[in-house]
């Protein structure tokens, strides 16, 4: 389970999981990937033929030329107030935030579309059991797209991706997609019925009513065999610094997240086998 975290995000996943991979432990044989926000580019990218010590190699590029936007306090107000009526109503809280994300004003669709393909470097859809995302912005349901839905694997994680507010959602067979983000940071509770769970969550904790990953970890503990949750740790918050969307924040996130996966790694292979 790989969940949201912005551009800092993907670098620590990446990091993270090449530090891991490094030290004998690769979870890319998974036999399920499910990739939310964030988590949708890294998931869609580590089965893809490309190395992770390739893609950690990317995450270290200067980053200078990149567009840089935040999640800055006028697009919070608009979440809280999209989400405060609705706080006990998971369901009603995601259609206001759809829409929300419908009337904002961001950067053409196309153009958005053209950087996520360009990052992705590929339109198909990589080997194994792979799950991505998305919710639709007018009814608020979450849906998850593969190999075997017919969608592009381009507009999928680029719904994943949808932040509302500051992406444009993306339309997939007449329907409007937005952040997978916005019913669960990491959407761990997909991964029922596995016996061995991993959750790589750079961030935990949304905004009520949105659950956090924590307590869908602790119920897939009921019935899973062995789980394991693996956050950020305190060098790693730090190298995220305030903007998760700056794409500045990828190489100090990715060498956190590299040098994370020493202490990890116990705990990790004692769930991993």
């Amino acid at each position: 389970m790989l969940g949201a975290g912005g551009e800092a995000g993907i670098a620590w996943e990446v990091g993270l999981l090449a530090g891991l991979a490094e030290r004998g432990v690769d979870l890319t044989a998974a036999d399920l990937v499910v990739g939310t926000s964030a988590g949708a580019g890294v998931a869609a990218r580590i089965n893809s033929g490309v190395t992770l010590a390739e893609l950690y190699e990317t995450q270290l590029a200067p980053a200078d030329e990149e567009i840089v936007t935040s999640f800055g306090p006028r697009v919070i107000a608009k979440y809280i107030w999209a989400v405060a009526p609705a706080r006990r109503n998971p369901v009603r809280a995601r259609i206001r935030l759809g829409r929300m994300a419908l009337r904002s004003r961001t950067e053409p669709a196309a153009e958005r579309r053209a950087v996520v393909a360009a990052r992705l470097g590929t339109h198909e859809w990589p080997a194994g059991n792979l799950l991505i995302t998305a919710v639709d912005a007018d009814t608020g349901e979450l849906t998850t797209f593969d190999a075997g839905s017919g969608v592009d694997l381009v507009d999928a994680v680029g719904a994943s991706c949808a932040v509302p507010g500051v992406w444009p959602p993306v339309t997939i067979n007449g329907r409007r997609w937005m952040d997978g983000g916005m019913r669960s940071p990491a959407n761990a509770d997909l991964a029922a019925g596995y016996d061995r769970v991993v959750v790589v969550a750079p961030i935990t904790r949304g905004l009520k009513p949105i659950p956090n990953v924590i307590d869908q970890v602790t119920e897939l503990a009921r019935s899973c065999q062995a789980v394991a949750l693996l956050a950020p740790d305190a060098a790693s918050v730090a190298a995220f610094g305030r903007n998760l969307l700056d794409p500045r924040t990828r190489a100090p996130s990715a060498r956190a997240g590299y040098a994370q996966a020493a202490a990890a790694r116990a705990d990790v292979a004692a769930v991993w086998g």
